[in-house]
């Protein structure tokens, strides 16, 4: 028994565009794309001109061989697919002025390369019930927000502001000018969690099980702690962790 290497789960229809005019046609009309699929070896002149109206948008690009591309329709894409968004995307620079302008003190979350929908749904999860203002993850290397996605999160992510950036270290240098405490769940350090003041502004900034948060981005952070591990495993699931270090900031908050 052979195995395709480029197996994939089809999403609904209704949740993709196939073909180059009609994703151009999307993008014109002020379509969310969540990601755009494009074969690997497109030359053509209307292809440039997708990639070129792709740019700035935050959608996340991939270009694949056209077996991959084969895996979601049997129709005719043209070497295109784009995959709607279910939800809308949230400004970053107009999000955090507009809570500071409510007099708020900011709790933001970071998602640095997490692709696990279920992890990403809990997460936002708790990011609802907790109260957190809004999550941030980069348009490249994170996990693509569908229908799974809205499911894993228990329906939490049509509540809760999401920004997609197309840089995460031009976003954490706004976020520190804008006068937030940038806070890193790392394993590369001894300070624990609780030793870091969460009660000012604050974004916190979770980085995928497997690398971590990645290092052009730690170096971006102004505080690097750590949760206590006293058992034989090194490190709890990333949601997990997530939830503890949400409401030890809630803590800190109801405390002061």
């Amino acid at each position: 028994m052979t195995t395709n290497k480029y197996a994939t789960r089809r999403p609904k229809e209704s949740e993709m565009i196939f073909g180059i005019r009609a994703v151009l046609e999307a993008i014109e009309a002020g379509k969310v794309l969540d990601k755009v699929l494009i074969r690997r070896d497109m030359s053509s002149a209307i292809g440039r001109e997708l990639l070129q109206k792709l740019e700035g948008t935050g959608t996340q690009v991939q270009k694949v061989p056209v077996e991959k591309l084969n895996q979601f329709t049997d129709k005719n894409h043209q070497g295109v697919i784009a995959f709607l968004s279910p939800i809308e995307f949230y400004p970053l620079e107009s999000l955090v002025a507009s809570l500071y302008d409510e007099g708020k003190v900011p709790l933001l979350m970071v998602l640095d390369g997490v692709t696990d929908v279920r992890n990403f749904g809990a997460i936002a999860r708790t990011c609802v019930c907790a109260g957190v203002d809004a999550l941030i993850i980069g348009a490249r290397g994170s996990v693509a927000i569908n229908g799974d996605a809205i499911k894993a999160s228990a329906g939490a992510l049509h509540s809760l502001p999401i920004c997609k950036v197309e840089n995460l270290q031009n976003a954490l240098r706004y976020l520190q000018e804008s006068g937030l405490r940038i806070v890193a769940a790392t394993e590369h350090t001894d300070r624990n969690y609780t030793e870091v003041d969460m009660t000012v502004p604050t974004c916190i900034v979770m980085g995928s099980e497997e690398k971590g948060i990645y290092e052009e981005n730690l170096k971006l952070c102004t505080d690097q702690v750590r949760l206590p591990m006293t058992g034989t495993i090194e490190s709890l699931n990333v949601s997990v962790a997530a939830g503890v270090f949400i409401y030890e900031a809630i803590r800190q908050r109801q405390s002061a």
